[in-house]
């Protein structure tokens, strides 16, 4: 079984932990309704994806 040699810094242990927290999501608007949308993602409501319709829409 691997035992560490050394007890791991907690400098070294926090710049590996660096890349581990909760990025923020990028919202963009909607160029059609103006509504805040995620992109690469289908609009639910209208069921538009890259101005195409791809799935029948909610309404």
């Amino acid at each position: 079984m691997a035992v560490p040699k050394r007890k791991t810094s907690k400098s070294k242990r926090n710049m590996r932990r660096s890349h581990d927290s909760i990025k923020a999501t990028n919202w963009i608007e909607d160029s059609e309704t103006g509504e805040a949308v995620r992109p690469h993602h289908i609009d639910l409501k209208t069921g538009m994806y890259k101005g195409r319709q791809v799935i029948k829409g909610r309404s």
